[in-house]
């Protein structure tokens, strides 16, 4: 819809509507406030969206965002959103080449068989009972600290005495996560696949003095209290399909085509102008929340932005027309890439690729993990593709920094696609190539994404997906009582950006929404 030239008032004006926005007009607007949302693309839900990418193919993918753990239930139940999640029955699966032969570590489908994974792999039950207590350990911090995470910011302090463990707060909270790993496990393997979930969208070596690791793994591990990733039914516009139906029958307006240009406050008031096709307007608003970047929330205030972000990540979406084998026939296909399968993310391989890239080469072996997201979820799929077998596939690589883009984002975008995919081959029985569809002009249904081209798309900061470095989940020195205010009491950062921002979790949204309210009994 179209904003009304004149100004108006609204008691929150919403700058993205993103799902985090989103999240904040639903529950602005069923509280009864007066709720506009300003959004500059065509249609809302930011990098949470389902789209069919490739040209007259029925497939509708999660193409940026993909999977779902941190969204609490508390916000689907309060909301009541139509929205659903599976589980994934197999967690991971990590293919490997021991003594000439292939073979692999496969992390669900019951005790057992992961225990039994564990020795094949390693030779004893070692490695899987170091698993086990690590595990068991970052499960007790997860349901410890998740439910924080929708109230106000406890202290350091008190976040310690929550979690009650000493060494896990250490292991955690205090100590590079590369001593845990190796203290803990011998195998180069299962030391890599631990160190996986401190390097998502993240760029940083196991002993990172920063512990910018740390944070990574900890938002990683503490979804929903279990740490699962699940599959969102219908992909992930699914998600903010619901959000904005939502947010619309509570009686907010969503406005997109609606660019937000610049917010003025004097603290207890303010204007946000925007421009679209026809023009600019001007919305007048009791609070401004602000579902954006940090640096984006400093260019519409005029205030002095943050240090710039940078993204880590080369994204890709593909589809086939069949699952490939592989070369350790121990494992179905169907299992292996229903969870996250790991490529060349060993230990010491993830080394290797960190140190290329911090001296601004492209890994020669990029690390990566893939899944399938229409194993869990057929729906995504039109009925023709689905019966004929068809299946998506997602991979997120890793050590691949905005700055290695910088001087030819199109021929080093290339250049790691090309030796990511070998990377895969190198486990598989046939190349990927022979299993990719291909599109309504004959072209392969494959596309991959650097930091900077999800910077141009999505305005994400140096294509950072958690808009900056992520933060601890608790107060520090200028993070307010949410971890959402600005310098502007009247203007709130209800994006990523935010303190228990990052991820698909709505956290930020709903945070900044309490924020208003209590503002208003204040």
């Amino acid at each position: 819809m179209t904003v009304s030239a004149g100004t108006r008032t609204y008691d929150a004006v919403i700058v993205g509507g993103g799902h985090n926005g989103l999240v904040a007009a639903a529950y602005l607007a069923r509280a009864g406030r007066s709720v506009l949302v300003l959004e500059r693309l065509d249609h809302t839900g930011g990098a949470a969206v389902s789209t069919r990418p490739f040209t007259g193919v029925d497939a509708r993918l999660s193409r940026y965002s993909y999977l779902v753990s941190l969204l609490p239930r508390r916000i689907v139940r309060e909301l009541g959103l139509d929205f659903r999640l599976r589980t994934r029955t197999i967690s991971s699966y990590t293919p490997a080449e021991r003594d000439g032969r292939p073979t692999g570590l496969l992390v669900g489908g019951g005790e057992r068989r992961t225990r039994e994974a564990f020795a094949r792999l390693t030779g004893s039950e070692s490695e899987y009972r170091a698993w086990q207590r690590f595990y068991d350990m970052t499960g007790r911090v997860a349901r410890s600290v998740f439910p924080t995470l929708t109230e106000p910011l406890p202290t350091r302090e008190e976040l310690r005495r929550t979690v009650g463990d000493e060494e896990a707060w250490r292991t955690l909270f205090e100590e590079p996560l590369g001593v845990a790993v190796e203290e803990r496990f011998a195998d180069d393997l299962v030391r890599g696949v631990v160190l996986t979930d401190a390097l998502i969208g993240t760029f940083a070596d196991a002993h990172d003095p920063s512990l910018k690791q740390n944070r990574c793994f900890l938002y990683h591990v503490i979804g929903g209290g279990t740490g699962a990733w699940d599959v969102p039914v219908g992909g992930m516009g699914a998600l903010t399909d619901a959000l904005a139906e939502a947010a619309r029958a509570a009686g907010a307006v969503i406005a997109t085509g609606h660019e937000a240009v610049r917010v003025d406050t004097d603290g207890r008031t303010a204007e946000v102008t925007h421009r679209t096709a026809d023009g600019e307007g001007v919305a007048a608003a009791r609070h401004v929340l602000v579902n954006a970047s940090p640096q984006e929330l400093a260019r519409l205030t005029g205030d002095t932005p943050p240090p710039p972000a940078e993204g880590a990540q080369l994204k890709v979406n593909m589809l086939l027309t069949r699952l490939p084998g592989l070369r350790d026939t121990s494992v179905d296909p169907r299992e292996a890439f229903a969870g996250t399968f790991h490529i060349a993310e060993g230990y010491g391989q993830l080394a290797a690729a960190y140190e290329r890239a911090a001296a601004g080469e492209p890994p020669a072996a990029p690390p990566s993990e893939i899944y399938c997201h229409s194993l869990t979820d057929p729906t995504i799929l039109g009925p023709d593709l689905a019966a004929r077998g068809y299946q998506t596939l997602t991979l997120f690589g890793l050590h691949t920094p905005a700055r290695l883009f910088e001087r030819d984002n199109d021929a080093v975008r290339e250049e790691l696609l090309e030796s990511t995919l070998a990377q895969l081959d190198a486990h598989l029985a046939e190349p990927l190539a022979d299993c990719l569809a291909t599109d309504a002009d004959g072209r392969p249904c494959l596309e991959a994404r650097s930091p900077l081209d999800l910077e141009r798309d999505l305005g994400l900061p140096g294509g950072n997906i958690f808009h900056r470095e992520l933060s601890w989940p608790y107060a520090q020195e200028g993070t307010g009582r949410w971890g959402v205010e600005t310098r502007h009491a009247n203007v709130l950062l209800c994006g990523a950006g935010a303190v228990r921002g990052g991820g698909v979790s709505g956290v930020p949204g709903r945070n900044a929404a309490m924020a208003v309210l209590e503002a208003a009994e204040a």
